[in-house]
């Protein structure tokens, strides 16, 4: 007998779903032997760390988390990971070479760091004094100098760094880790954005942390790490087993729907998400209660700090070491922005003027909690199997907006990774003599997710999703592995 062609095809070594045909997965599996395949199926669907992914694993994995420090707004390369020496022996002139356009267009002149740099650990990679305790982890970083960026804008960047296009509508690097590999929690999502009570989303919005056109379970589940109720609505209200009942009845309401109209995986996405909520229920207010944390753990992350934003941002870094030990894939950290300096709440890192203070006071809020969750993780024996990214939409010009102020720079600047088999104490590419233009080893978004799916053991090519006629991937048709960072 002729089957009917499966909606969603695998091509290559990972899943890639078609357009829908006529024929949903159900069907497909009730014409195979009288309907046999409906018992492994059924099987497959209750458990949501295996139906959640749409691939597998291609090569040998060295990381299974990947924890992403976002710093919105644009934090500038030349005043924290890049030192350009030659800024202060040129304070005051003009560029020497062309400046192209920048955001607002108010140039100055060559503008110095007013901080100071110095190097640090066995590989004396050279870090400013706006993060002297991330310095304390000089050899487990790798520094990346020559990042670009298609955005100049924070909008466009912001939605570049996150889903390798300048506008929205494509999944979230998050997105494609979940829909990729699954969570390893059955209880948890597989993507997590923690929030916190000041932090507002970047420009571009919810939107950063979407599914896409990929199912709808693996948008970002977003978490307020410093509520009594992390997700609204979480707490389990009334009686258990009624709650139980009432969620089947809606369940098996969708599961006629969808038999009625043949398949549909939005439709399956809900279902598989009214299970995952009813889970999250003991498990999110569990994973927030950091009432077990020891008082050495909460000192070393800054959590009782009376700078509120410090300790807002140091219970999202040690919420996240908990998620990741509990198996969520991929965790997204959100800068706080009420109190900095001359910034929008969503991108507090932008200073077009006032820098120094600024940047110092975005720097006092994260430095202690991210150097801290490395430090953890590593005790912990976490660091080795736990990717931590450092990075922001885009650096800031060498050159002055006003007198004392960084416009956007997305033609070089800096990020870091570490852990997850990356190459601690390395600096990679390089800016010029100004840290204008990347000129050695130049790198770009697509370069920095293809080799986080490396390292997760998932060839970036093969990640893909047929959608509009297309295979999409998150890295474009674009990419290739940084291997000279890797371990």
């Amino acid at each position: 007998m002729k089957l009917p062609e499966p909606k969603n095809k695998v091509r290559g070594k990972v899943g890639s779903a078609v357009a829908p045909t006529t024929t949903s997965r159900r069907e497909m599996l009730q014409h195979c032997s009288t309907g046999f395949g409906m018992t492994a199926l059924s099987a497959l669907l209750a458990d949501p760390v295996l139906s959640a992914g749409a691939a597998v694993q291609v090569g040998p994995a060295r990381a299974r988390n990947v924890i992403f420090c976002y710093m919105s707004g644009g934090v500038s390369h030349v005043d924290s990971f890049d030192p350009k020496p030659r800024l202060a022996a040129e304070a005051g002139k003009p560029m020497p070479v062309k400046v192209e356009r920048t955001m607002f267009n108010d140039n100055g002149n060559i503008f110095p760091t007013p901080f100071e740099f110095r190097r640090h650990g066995e590989s004396g990679i050279p870090i400013s004094d706006l993060f002297p305790n991330i310095a304390s982890c000089a050899d487990e970083l790798a520094v990346i100098r020559s990042m670009t960026s298609k955005g100049n804008e924070h909008a466009s960047g912001n939605y570049f760094m996150h889903t390798g296009f300048t506008f929205g509508g494509h999944p979230s690097a998050g997105a494609w880790m979940s829909y990729g590999l699954g969570t390893e929690n059955a209880n948890l999502p597989g993507f997590v954005v923690l929030r916190s009570a000041h932090a507002s989303a970047p420009i571009g919005g919810p939107r950063l942390f979407s599914s896409g056109y990929l199912p709808a379970q693996h948008q970002a589940s977003t978490l307020q790490a410093d509520r009594r109720e992390p997700v609204r609505n979480i707490r389990a209200r009334g009686n258990a087993a009624a709650q139980r009942e009432h969620l089947q009845f809606i369940g098996g309401i969708d599961r006629g729907f969808i038999d009625s109209i043949q398949g549909h995986d939005q439709i399956e996405a809900a279902v598989r998400n009214y299970e995952t909520a009813y889970r999250m229920q003991s498990a999110v207010p569990e994973l927030c209660d950091l009432r077990g944390e020891t008082n050495a753990t909460r000192k070393l992350y800054g959590l009782d700090s009376n700078d509120p934003e410090k300790a807002a941002y140091a219970r999202q870094c040690l919420v996240a070491r908990r998620l990741v030990e509990r198996g969520v894939r991929f965790v997204e950290l959100s800068c706080l922005g009420k109190g900095i300096y001359d910034s929008p709440p969503g991108n507090p890192w932008d200073q077009h003027s006032s820098l120094e203070l600024g940047h110092r006071a975005m720097a006092a809020q994260v430095d202690q909690p991210i150097a801290a969750l490395l430090k953890d993780l590593k005790a912990r024996g976490l660091l080795d199997e736990t990717l931590v990214i450092w990075a922001g939409e885009f650096g800031r010009t060498p050159f002055s907006q006003g007198s004392n102020g960084r416009d956007h720079n997305p033609f070089g600047f800096s990020i870091w990774m570490s852990g997850g088999g990356v190459k601690g104490g390395t600096i990679y590419g390089t800016t010029d003599e100004y840290g204008y233009h990347a000129i050695e080893n130049r790198c770009t978004v697509y370069d920095l997710w293809a080799t986080v799916l490396h390292q997760l053991g998932v060839d970036h090519r093969d990640l893909t999703y047929r959608h509009g006629g297309r295979d999409l991937r998150l890295t474009d048709v674009h990419g290739n592995v940084l291997h000279d960072v890797l371990t």
